[in-house]
């Protein structure tokens, strides 16, 4: 039989890691077997449902390389087979319409809460033969009142529910939408889905699921519930409380395989491994190492996994258009003409962002317009403000602009004015970046190139 796996995220939000994790583990899972991915948006919940957030969901899934063999199929693209169903149950008794009220199922509700009893329907229409086209309706599941379902679960083991703890299900709505549980049942029989992959929060709805799928003498898929991911105080990741929206992440400069690696290791080790290539994934993730316990999301531990991303790919097209790109979300223009190539092989250690990259990097765009007082004070002063001087006119003659000449010049400097040769880089890094820190000034020196160096060290003599 050959392995289909499925993602079928709701569209009332952003995707957001949890839901990110879940979609990597059952495309892993299908790469892994040789398998098919299916993408299925579950779009029947009309109140809430969102065309931006599907193409949030395609959009992130795109972006991270978890690419579906088939779809995106929408749920309210297919209400005529579930409706055919829903039919094909009635006819065969397996399901029943219930004329009850909304205000009876509410009375019912608080009275069994009042006498401490577990909320659920007392099955009144079940047992009443008599119909009515005058009165809503919704339609319910004739679940089993005997027995039990039991189930093997790929990460948890066996669970066992007894029949008798089970509802009969709504399966159809007063408004005539058929329901996410009876929805993703059809769904699963009729895309031949063989593992279902997904949040814990799902295990409850299993055994109706699997109910369902008896009643339709139809295949039951293996299920896998993978634990919920919790925040750093322990809360669970939501749409509504985190806001996670994952392409948030490639906004702010992250990295696709720092996100990948981030989600992979929620749960899931292999030996000792921190980081995995791609392929790595596809051929040593498995189920049966995915932890029951929650997963707690570690942003700082993220930030790591991308400074060495950012700092182990290579420098090409990619890499310089993404800094371009955070330029540009900065405000920072930038010519062609700048040695991308050698500012990011110089500033990409100091940073664990694209992001930071753009922003430390400023100084090679733009002319530094707020100067510090306080700091060209502490360092430009009488001896110090001639050591300057001297170094600008000794620099202006270098043919040959390359950091090994210009580091010889400031040797010379440091050596005619006997001061140490960090404290000649101090002043001009103050000069050049307008801070006091930065990576080798020489190298920068080189690459912004002699008419913009020395423009920046003349504008500095003119204000110390």
């Amino acid at each position: 039989m050959k392995i289909k796996t499925r993602f079928a995220p709701s569209s009332t939000g952003c995707l957001h890691i949890g839901s990110v994790r879940t979609a990597l583990y059952s495309w892993l899972f299908a790469q892994r077997y040789h398998g098919s991915f299916i993408l299925r948006i579950e779009d029947t919940d009309i109140k809430r449902s969102n065309n931006e957030y599907i193409k949030n969901i395609i959009n992130t899934l795109k972006w991270l390389g978890i690419m579906w063999d088939e779809g995106p199929y929408l749920q309210s693209d297919r209400l005529t087979l579930y409706k055919d169903k829903i039919t094909e149950m009635l006819d065969l008794g397996h399901a029943y319409k219930c004329y009850c009220s909304i205000d009876r199922l509410k009375k019912l509700r608080l009275q069994q809460i009042s006498c401490g009893l577990k909320p659920s329907y007392d099955r009144k229409c079940r047992y009443n033969k008599i119909s009515s086209n005058d009165q809503d309706y919704v339609i319910r599941f004739k679940n089993p009142l005997s027995g039990q379902v039991i189930f093997d679960d790929k990460i948890r083991g066996e669970i066992i529910f007894n029949n008798s703890e089970l509802d009969d299900l709504v399966i159809q709505r007063r408004n005539g939408i058929p329901t996410y549980n009876f929805c993703v049942v059809i769904d699963d029989l009729d895309m031949e889905i063989t593992h279902v992959i997904r949040g814990e929060d799902h295990i409850n709805n299993t055994p109706r699921q699997i109910n369902i799928l008896k009643s339709l003498n139809a295949y039951i898929p293996h299920y896998a519930h993978v634990s919920m991911v919790i925040n750093h105080d322990k809360s669970n990741f939501s749409k509504r409380k985190n806001a996670c929206n994952v392409l948030e992440y490639k906004n702010q400069g992250f990295l696709k395989e720092s996100i990948l690696n981030s989600v992979l290791r929620l749960g899931w080790s292999y030996h000792n491994q921190e980081i995995f290539t791609i392929d790595e994934m596809k051929k040593k993730f498995s189920l049966r190492h995915v932890s029951k316990s929650p997963s707690e999301f570690n942003f700082q531990k993220l930030l790591w996994l991308n400074h060495y991303y950012l700092n182990h790919i290579p420098i090409d097209n990619f890499l310089i258009n993404q800094l371009k790109k955070n330029l540009q979300k900065i405000d920072i223009k930038y010519s062609n003409d700048m040695n991308f190539t050698k500012i990011i092989d110089l500033m990409r250690s100091r940073c664990n962002t694209i992001q930071d990259l753009a922003i430390q990097s400023r100084f090679f765009f733009e002319e530094i317009t707020i100067l510090n007082i306080d700091v060209i004070k502490k360092y430009l002063f009488n001896k110090h403000n001639m050591i300057l001087q001297f170094t600008y006119d000794k620099l202006s003659i270098i043919k040959d602009w390359n950091s090994s000449n210009i580091v010889d010049i400031l040797k010379s400097m440091s050596k005619k004015f006997s001061i140490v040769l960090k404290n000649i880089f101090m002043l001009l890094r103050i000069s050049i970046t307008g801070s006091e820190t930065s990576p080798n000034i020489s190298v920068i020196m080189e690459i912004l190139g002699k008419i913009k160096t020395l423009c920046r060290i003349k504008k500095i003599l003119k204000i110390s």
